[in-house]
């Protein structure tokens, strides 16, 4: 009797173990989630400002836009849950330092100085750098015909430090359709440098402004996670990469732009780094 029971309670043990381990497998995400580290376990949190339209903005008190479901097609690619949240574009690299989300999928360029604080997946989309006038202001035809003018520009974004080589006289905004607006408004402002996408999509939109020349440069909007998570910087790069060769990066770009942002010639660009 006492043999049966020691082999009963080594059954039970085994048994036991063995659904320890199937429950520690199942945990562990599929496409690999135990290689790197979440906020929030089975969910991608990534932010944007949810103030730069089309790229990302609410409407109808959803979160949308391009950036916005290119971080939901990278989640659910991983295996995850889209998990979108917004913050300030002038404290998001703060916030993401603070571990308040994974990651940052809202139009942030990448730059070196940036790169001191995170690390940067390949390029989403390429965009220029390009100023933005009212559509019947003819006193402006260059760039340097912007000496001592009024400059519209978001706090903290790539075009502030270009901005600011063209003029001393800079307004700060915490979105760029809210200063291209105000180049309607008399007296304002009399230029604004942000994206020439988000430009374009002004005038789509009836916006009166135009802009002057060509973009002054190149910038590429990257995926930025904190600087100790490189593993889910390259589960995010693997992911996109995927998107990318399936068509879907493509079928996203075209419903938001009707062209794929990725397609830009940089043979001959000036890359903003």
């Amino acid at each position: 009797m006492g043999k049966m029971k020691t082999l009963l309670f080594l059954a039970v043990a085994a048994m036991v173990i063995l659904a320890a381990c199937g429950n520690a497998k199942s945990d562990s995400n599929a496409k690999g989630e135990d290689r790197y580290e979440l906020v929030n376990k089975g969910k991608l949190t990534y932010a944007a400002s949810g103030l730069y339209k089309p790229f990302n903005f609410e409407e109808n008190g959803e979160l949308t836009g391009f950036d916005f479901e290119i971080g939901a097609a990278i989640a659910e690619k991983m295996g995850l849950e889209p998990n979108p949240v917004t913050n300030p574009f002038e404290t998001i690299l703060q916030g993401l330092v603070a571990n308040k989300y994974d990651a940052i999928i809202g139009s942030m360029a990448y730059t070196k100085k940036r790169a001191e604080q995170a690390a940067f997946t390949q390029p989403y989309y390429y965009s220029g750098g390009m100023i933005w006038i009212a559509k019947d202001n003819n006193d402006i035809t260059s760039p340097d015909d912007l000496k001592g003018k009024k400059i519209g520009v978001v706090a903290q974004s790539t075009y502030e430090e270009p901005a600011k080589t063209l003029s001393d006289d800079l307004q700060y905004y915490s979105s760029d359709v809210v200063a291209l607006k105000d180049l309607t408004v008399e007296g304002r402002l009399d230029a604004v440098v942000t994206s020439d996408i988000v430009g374009f999509e002004a005038v789509d939109n009836g916006f009166d402004i135009k802009e002057v020349g060509s973009p002054l440069w190149v910038e590429q909007p990257s995926i930025a996670v904190r600087k100790d998570n490189e593993a889910l910087r390259d589960a995010i790069d693997e992911a996109l990469q995927e998107l990318i060769d399936e068509g879907t990066y493509d079928e996203i770009s075209q419903k938001w732009f009707g062209r794929n942002l990725l397609e830009m010639d940089l043979e001959d660009a000036e890359l903003l780094e």
